[in-house]
Order: structure tokens, then C-alpha cells, then sequence
């Protein structure tokens, strides 16, 4: 099984999960999906796009549950990132952690990536 993964700040969760869907931040919004990282992949898209923020959350999804809205694209060094065309229902969510941001200011995934 495939896991997945969004980042995504506090506030846009408790929006999430006050109406039982993810929507998608700012960007996702902009772009027409949302934007999601595979495992390998997460640990690059939070230094180039969230380095030093504290406020976010790791979305982890098993991407079989996201059926055909899931595409797989080429992105960022033509490697292939998971799109998502749809809402995410939050009953596709596997987990929710918090990241902490160490003294160089990267996110500590350590024991929350599978």
C-alpha cells in the first residue's frame, strides 16, 4: 500500500475538519488539485516550500482510497508527484501528526513516515 502525503497548516485543518473535507490550501486551489508527495518526496517539499514554519501538519493518505481523481504527474525534476482532482474526505485519512521544526529550521519526520 502506498502512502502519501500533505502538508498542511493548522488553521486549514480545523477548516477541513469542520466541514468533513480538504479542500485544498491556497495553492492547491490555484493550481486545480491538491498537491500531495510521496514518501521519499515529502522531506524535499517541506525544506523548499515550508522551511521553518511551525504551524503545519503532515496529512498522511493511503493513495488506493483516492481512486481515479489520483493522477501521478510529472513535477519538480520530472519526477512523477500524486495529484489530486477532487476534494479530500477526511474518512480517506489514514493519520494526522503534528512536524516539529529543529535549530536549522527543517521538520522532523522521523516515526511518522511508513
Amino acid at each position: 500500500m502506498t502512502r502519501i502525503y500533505k502538508l498542511v497548516s493548522r488553521a486549514d485543518w480545523k477548516a477541513a475538519e469542520a466541514s468533513g473535507v480538504f479542500k485544498g490550501a491556497e495553492i492547491d486551489l490555484a493550481d486545480g488539485f491538491i498537491h500531495f508527495s510521496a514518501a521519499e518526496q515529502v522531506e524535499e517539499t517541506a525544506a523548499k516550500y515550508f522551511a521553518g514554519r511551525t504551524d503545519l501538519l503532515l496529512v498522511a493518505v493511503d493513495a488506493v482510497t483516492l481512486g481515479e481523481a489520483l493522477k501521478w504527474e510529472a513535477s519538480r525534476g520530472d519526477a512523477l508527484f500524486p495529484h489530486l482532482y477532487a476534494p479530500l474526505a477526511l474518512e480517506n485519512v489514514a493519520r494526522v501528526d503534528p512536524l516539529s521544526v529543529g535549530a536549522d529550521g527543517l521538520h522532523d519526520f522521523s516515526d511518522i513516515l511508513e
